[in-house]
């Protein structure tokens, strides 16, 4: 038997931005840039699935070309889309953001250059970007998915891992193993500040309903203390599960479009490296996943911190890009599959089946589409004596089956 469930809604913080485009083209024009007119400037924008990304990338080429700038886009985003140019090409145009889209050159490389030294390491930029007049980051700031710091992640990671490519971002996650991920971060991202011409960082905050919630330009001088102005915003804002201890997590999906670790760890309580403590918040005993976003191109970073999953999710899982990321990271457990059902209902009940003497229709389940929505999500009826206590969760319907197709698919929430 499995549990009956209740579908809630979650009454987070919800500020947003009305008009996104003009607040980007508002906040730049604050931040009094150095650019002038006929120069070139890089625009970089990573992988990380960001609400209305390409509407504020496209706003911010739109403010360049206005000054009389050339902007183009590139692509700063590590060892994502393969460690290929035309992987990372791809990425941004699952994101909406071509050639078409932004009214701009494209250009995409895995080639760097060394600009400066960090920590005793060399410090390597985008070859497209280093040839640049300029160079400005748009980023989203929040809470990183590997450890936890005064800076994490956002426009300083982007200057690092993001600037510096393949080559730079396997160094760096080396380097974090001997230093420590917030000293590699804020070391490097100094010595680019100081050495590349840096015009400018967007930051992004979003709220948890995976909305535009502020967007803030910085220039190069106020760039590390405005990123952790919005770092401390950013935690205030940020979707939580509503329990703590969790028998089983069943997510819908998982994806590098949900997150960088493919569930986002600061709200399954999971590292997705084991080189730095990591608050254990909230206890999940077994988390469930069953399937693999189509926007994640087959990488699966992440599935290694799942317990049970499918095979539709296996099946879609190409373990080039996968591995490329992982062994990157310096984090191959990421990439570990867990047992594998042919299934939701068998990978579901095999879960239940492993959480002790509770009756499986005793126990404390949790579902979600991912982490990334956690607006509305649905908690068995063993969560009914805590959720009555809570003004910030609002009951939505009566407790219900959890209902499956003929061929055992848990029907998707809505």
């Amino acid at each position: 038997m499995l549990p009956r469930m209740t579908r809630i809604r979650q009454n987070f913080p919800r500020p947003t931005v009305g008009d996104v485009p003009a607040a980007v083209a508002r906040t730049l024009a604050a931040a009094a840039l150095p650019v002038g007119r006929g120069d070139a400037v890089a625009v970089g924008a990573g992988s990380r699935g960001i609400a209305n990304i390409a509407a504020i990338v496209g706003a911010t080429v739109g403010f360049l070309r206005d000054l009389g700038a050339r902007p183009f886009v590139f692509p700063a985003m590590g060892s994502h889309g393969g460690g290929t140019p035309e992987g990372q090409l791809g990425v941004l145009a699952h994101y909406g953001i071509t050639e078409a889209t932004m009214g701009c050159p494209v250009r995409a490389t895995m080639e760097v250059v060394r600009v400066g030294e960090a920590l005793g390491l060399p410090v390597w930029l985008d070859r497209h970007a280093a040839e640049a007049d300029w160079i400005g980051l748009v980023n989203r700031v929040k809470p990183h998915t590997d450890f936890k710091g005064a800076i994490e992640s956002g426009l300083f990671k982007m200057m690092t891992i993001g600037l510096g490519k393949h080559k730079g971002a396997i160094q760096y996650h080396r380097a974090n193993i001997h230093h420590g991920y917030e000293k590699v971060i804020t070391s490097v991202g100094r010595e680019m500040l100081a050495r590349a011409r840096i015009a400018f960082g967007l930051g992004i905050v979003e709220n948890g309903y995976d909305e535009t919630a502020h967007v803030e330009a910085f220039g190069a001088a106020g760039l590390e203390a405005g990123e952790r102005r919005l770092l401390v915003q950013a935690r205030e804002w940020m979707a939580r599960l509503p329990f703590s201890p969790i028998d089983v997590l069943i997510v819908e999906a998982m994806g590098k479009n949900v997150s960088g670790a493919g569930m986002d760890t600061n709200v399954i309580g999971r590292p997705s490296n084991p080189h730095e403590p990591f608050p254990a918040d909230p206890k999940i005993l077994w988390i469930v996943a069953l399937d693999l976003t189509e926007e994640s191109g087959g990488n699966a970073t992440g599935i290694g911190n799942a317990d049970f999953t499918t095979r539709r999710l296996v099946d879609k899982i190409d373990m080039k890009p996968t591995l490329i990321n992982c062994i990157t990271a310096c984090a191959p457990n990421n990439a570990k599959v867990p047992p594998t059902y042919e299934t939701d209902r068998e990978a579901v009940e095999t879960a239940l089946s492993c959480i002790g003497l509770t009756p499986p229709e005793r126990a404390r389940v949790i579902r979600i589409r991912s982490t990334l929505l956690l607006g509305e999500i649905e908690v068995s009826e063993a969560f009914l004596p805590e959720l009555a206590a809570r003004a910030d969760l609002t009951r939505l319907a009566d407790p219900a089956p959890l209902t499956f197709d003929a061929a055992g698919r848990l029907v998707p929430l809505a």
